[in-house]
C-alpha cells in the first residue's frame, strides 16, 4: 500500500485512545448522542427514542466497530423516522452506514478531527466513488455484507474434514458477506480543523494499517460533498 501524504498525523493517536465499549445513549434536547461500539445492546432503546418523535438529530460520537447486521438495524430506524445524523470525532464501520442513513448527514463542528470509515470489500474504482454512497446505492453497498449470509447459512458451513483434504482450494466456497466485513478496511473521509478552515481528505485503508491511519492511501477526486457522503 502507498503511504499517504498530507494525512492527519494525529488521527492515529485519536483512534488508539478510543475504546470499544458498548453503545451508550444520551438524550440532549432534540439530539440523541450515541457513543461506543454499535454492538446491538442499545438498539431497542435507540428505536424507542426515535419513535418518541422528540429526536431530530442522531449524533454519533467516537463510535468504532460493530457488525453489518447492527448497522442495518440502526440505519433502518434512522431512515424510517427521517432524522438527521451527525458524526463527531470518529465514526467507523457500523456507525458509518448508520450515519449515511440520515436525511441530512454532516460532520460535527468544533476543534476535533472528524473521521468516517466506510467498510468496503475491495478498493473502490473511480466509477464507484461517483455514486456509491448516495441514496439507494448506500443501501446496496451495506447489503453486500448484511443480507445474504442470513438467508444461506449452509453455504458458509465448512466441509467435513475428510472432504476438505481432497477439495482443491479453488473449489471452496467464496467468503460469505459477513466474512468480507472488515471494520478497519474501507474508505476513510477526514475533516481536520486548521487556522484557515477545515481541510477534507479521503483515503483507502486496506486493513493492514491497524490504528495507524497514516499508512492509508490518499485518494484524489473524492470530495465527500460531491460524493454525497456529507450534505451541505
Amino acid at each position: 500500500m502507498k503511504t499517504s501524504r498530507g494525512v492527519v498525523w494525529g488521527l492515529s493517536f485519536v483512534c488508539v485512545a478510543l475504546g470499544t465499549n458498548a453503545a451508550e445513549l444520551e438524550l440532549e434536547g432534540s439530539r440523541l448522542v450515541v457513543s461506543g461500539m454499535l454492538d446491538g445492546t442499545a438498539i431497542k432503546a435507540f428505536e424507542e427514542h426515535l419513535a418518541s418523535g422528540k429526536v431530530r438529530t442522531v449524533v454519533f460520537e467516537n463510535s468504532l466497530g460493530g457488525t453489518p447486521d447492527v448497522a442495518r438495524d440502526f440505519a433502518q430506524a434512522i431512515r424510517a423516522t427521517g432524522v438527521n445524523t451527525e458524526a463527531k470525532g470518529q465514526c467507523h464501520a457500523a456507525c458509518a452506514y448508520a450515519f449515511l442513513a440520515g436525511k441530512e448527514h454532516r460532520f460535527g463542528r468544533g476543534f476535533q478531527v472528524n473521521g468516517l470509515l466506510i467498510p468496503v470489500s475491495q478498493r473502490p474504482r473511480p466509477a464507484d466513488l461517483v455514486s456509491r454512497w448516495s441514496g439507494e446505492d448506500g443501501l446496496k453497498t451495506l447489503a453486500e455484507f448484511a443480507g445474504p449470509a442470513d438467508d444461506a447459512p449452509a453455504a458458509a458451513e465448512p466441509p467435513a474434514p475428510a472432504a476438505a483434504a481432497a477439495t482443491p482450494a479453488a473449489a471452496l466456497p467464496a467468503s460469505t458477506p459477513k466474512e468480507r466485513w472488515q471494520p478497519s478496511q474501507g474508505v476513510l473521509f477526514t475533516s481536520t480543523p486548521t487556522l484557515f478552515g477545515r481541510v477534507y481528505n479521503t483515503f483507502y485503508c486496506d486493513g493492514t494499517q491497524g490504528r495507524d491511519m497514516s499508512r492509508c492511501e490518499l485518494l484524489s477526486d473524492a470530495d465527500p460533498y460531491k460524493l454525497g457522503v456529507l450534505t451541505p
